[in-house]
């Protein structure tokens, strides 16, 4: 009888990015089909993402988490990185590797679940279809606490406005007034630039 071999996963936590991308609060890691982001290293991922240079270095060759765990961190890889495309979530993904170097990976993999929760309660309770990037987005870059004090002024707000539970443009309008205004007084761009 031959044997089945289970192929383990090449990486513990597809949810963070070898190079410091919140992958568990990106679009594309929530999209429904084929387009759908597995994660780093996640299920399938190969087939979307064949060539990843930091994925090579950091996971196959050195078997590590993320790029913050090798001596050689930072390494030319990684210069631009956080200046880089409209991916908005390039700018922190130096600071996330930075805050994992010196907290730990479980601490920020702790902290990244919470930001995850919070992302699926906008999900579900405030997306009116037209609001997942910006959610994201949101979640990624604003402190958790300030995170969870938006989401309760934008539940006293749609109480005291007797909004429905199921008027998600008027909820959705609430609590995006209230993460810019927010946003835009603490300095953080949480739009995609143009090209």
């Amino acid at each position: 009888m031959s044997e089945i071999r289970i192929k383990k996963p090449i990486k513990k936590f597809p949810t963070l990015g070898c190079c410091g991308l919140d992958c568990g609060l990106c679009p594309r890691y929530y999209t429904v089909g084929s387009s759908r982001c597995p994660g780093c290293c996640g299920p399938n991922f190969f087939n979307k993402h064949p060539g990843c240079p930091f994925i090579t270095c950091c996971v196959k060759k050195k078997n590590l988490e993320v790029c913050s765990q090798c001596d050689e961190f930072p390494c030319s890889k990684f210069n631009g990185w956080d200046a880089g495309d409209s991916f908005i979530s390039h700018k922190i993904s130096i600071s996330n590797l930075i805050l994992i170097r010196k907290s730990g990976l479980g601490k920020f993999i702790k902290q990244q679940a919470q930001r995850i929760k919070l992302l699926e309660i906008m999900q579900k309770n405030y997306d009116e279809g037209r609001s997942k990037s910006f959610y994201c987005i949101s979640t990624a870059l604003l402190p958790i606490t300030d995170i969870e004090t938006l989401l309760n002024t934008a539940e006293q707000e749609i109480e005291d406005n007797k909004i429905n539970e199921d008027d998600k443009k008027a909820r959705a309008k609430i609590l995006k007034k209230l993460i810019n205004d927010f946003a835009g007084k603490q300095g953080i761009e949480l739009k995609l630039r143009k090209g």
